[in-house]
Order: C-alpha cells, then structure tokens, then sequence
C-alpha cells in the first residue's frame, strides 16, 4: 500500500508553516490515522505539540542527507506507520536529489511564495526557484498586500511552469477579482502584431485567459515543429523561451492547421497570420487553442528570435 506524500515547499519565512497548520486544521484534511510531518528546517513558526495532538500528526526533523537516502526515509516510515506524510521542504536544498521511497506516492506539490521578497529571489536565485516551481501543483503568493504588478509576477511564474495553479492571498484571503494583464498589445486590432517579447505575453495569457482570444486573429514570426503525431494538416509555429538560465529553455507554441503544412520544413522561420480557436484535440487530451493560418511566409529568424522572460 502507498503512502501518500504532499510537499510543501519555499524560502525560508514564505509562510510553509502557516499553510501546514491550516491544512491539517480543515475538515477535509481531518481523516482517519496518522500524518507524519518531516521537517527540513526550523522556521521562525513553531508547531505547537498541543496543536499536532489535536490533528494526530507527529513531527520529525529531517537532514538534507537523510532526504537524498530512500532506504533511510522507508526506516522512518516504518517506525511511524503514518496515514499520509507532509514534507516542509527547505528552498536552499537541491530538490532533484530528494529520493522518495517507491511505497511513497507524491500527491501534491506545493510552493510558497512571499510576494514581497519575491523580486528579489527572482533576481539573486532564479535557478534555486525554478527547480521549486517546475515541477508544482499550486503556486500560491502570499503577503500580497499593496503589491500592483502582480500579472508579472504571474507571467514569470508561468514561464517556468505552464500548467500550475497559481494563488494570490493578502491579509484577507485570497484575492478573488480578476487582474487585467497590461498587456504590451491591443486586443482590439483587427489584427494582433507579436513581437517576440510579445508573443510570449501572448503566449501565456492565452493559456489563463483564452476566452480573450477566441476568433482573434493574430500574426508573429516562429519556426516551424512537426511532431510525428500530428495529422497532416497541422504544425506548431513557435519560439524557445529562456526561463532561468541559458541552459533553460522552454518551447512555446500551439498546435496550427493549415493546408501548407505539408510544405513547411522542421525548424524553418515563417510569418503566420492566423485565428485562434478552442477546440478539442487529440494531443492536448481536450480543449484547448487551436490556430487556423489564414497566411504563411518564410523569413528569416528575426534578432529576437529567443525570448528573454529573465
């Protein structure tokens, strides 16, 4: 039987111990047998032992060692015998080293973030931080309060990972209106130029907002992709994206139907002009954008033809 594993991770102070504790204290949390609580650093927060007794959960710290060692962390579950596992990640360790053991079963993948030392992090470790985020479920900002620009905040996050959920909390909770974007492009043009720092905006707010875009008509330059389990009719124009490092390097781009397509070559620059639909398919496991080309022209790949979201 698999135990089930939830990692909360984050810098130091990012609030992982207060959103442990509201966890553990919410009904649908509140289940039958043990929840193991491992520790990788002690925080300014304390767990108060009251307060693990009245939620069965028992703590235990944990060195970075004992994290990178699957046999050592199958001996502490097997003196624990827990129900479920939480583990309170310390930021400034190497997570592609953490090795959990092939009985434990990653649930969810959490990161915290302090909104208002988030700059600087981004700034100092982006590396440290995209190991974090890449590979999260949820995202959440906290301490939000008298913060304007939080969309960027939110597109440099989804750079990094495209598919998270992402969370912004202040004082009162979770901040429940929509942000508009500013975005560096006018949705109301018949039609909507992209350059390349534009076309990664574009890019990703397609992704959070797609009903902005639905039989908008759009024209950018990208290279050409034709994976083997496309129909024939259908290619990716797209761009690569630096997103930590130059070692980093994400691909953008949505599945494009076109006649021409057939023609194209891997990898060839092209200026598309196109409409965006949502519709299913086959590759993306359901709905999602879809560009049908109204023109294609080969060009040459432009100066920018790498997005910088660093």
């Amino acid at each position: 039987m698999k135990i089930p594993v939830y990692i909360i991770n984050g810098f130091l102070d990012s609030g992982k111990t207060e959103f442990i504790q509201y966890t553990l204290s919410q009904p649908y949390f509140e289940c039958e047998g043990k929840t193991l609580l491992l520790l990788a650093e002690e925080g300014e927060t304390e767990y108060e032992e009251d307060f693990l007794a009245d939620y069965k959960t028992e703590k235990l710290e944990v060195y970075e060692a004992e994290f990178q060692d699957s046999l050592r962390l199958n001996e502490i579950a097997e003196s624990f015998m827990p129900e479920r596992i939480i583990i309170e990640w310390n930021g400034m360790w190497d997570f592609k080293k953490l090795k959990l053991p092939k009985n434990w079963e990653l649930q969810q993948q959490i990161t915290m973030i302090d909104a208002t030392t988030f700059q600087m992090f981004l700034g100092n470790m982006r590396s440290k931080m995209a190991d974090m985020l890449r590979k999260s479920d949820m995202i959440i900002f906290n301490r939000c309060d008298g913060i304007a620009d939080l969309s960027s905040f939110k597109r440099n996050v989804k750079a990094m990972n495209q598919s998270a959920e992402i969370v912004f909390e202040d004082s009162t909770g979770e901040m429940n209106q929509i942000m508009e974007d500013e975005l560096p492009y006018n949705l109301q043009s018949p039609v909507i130029e992209l350059g390349g720092h534009q076309y990664g905006v574009w890019y990703l707010d397609v992704l959070d907002h797609i009903e902005r875009y639905i039989n908008k008509k759009v024209r950018f330059k990208a290279f050409v992709v034709k994976p083997a389990s496309f129909p024939k009719d259908y290619f990716v124009p797209g761009r690569m994206a630096m997103t930590c490092c130059a070692d980093d390097m994400a691909f953008l781009g949505f599945a494009c139907v076109s006649e021409q397509a057939v023609t194209l070559n891997p990898k060839e620059w092209i200026e598309v002009t196109a409409v965006l639909k949502r519709e299913y398919f086959a590759d993306y496991r359901g709905e999602g954008p879809v560009l049908y080309a109204e023109e294609i022209k080969k060009v040459k790949a432009p100066e920018d033809a790498v997005i910088n979201f660093i």
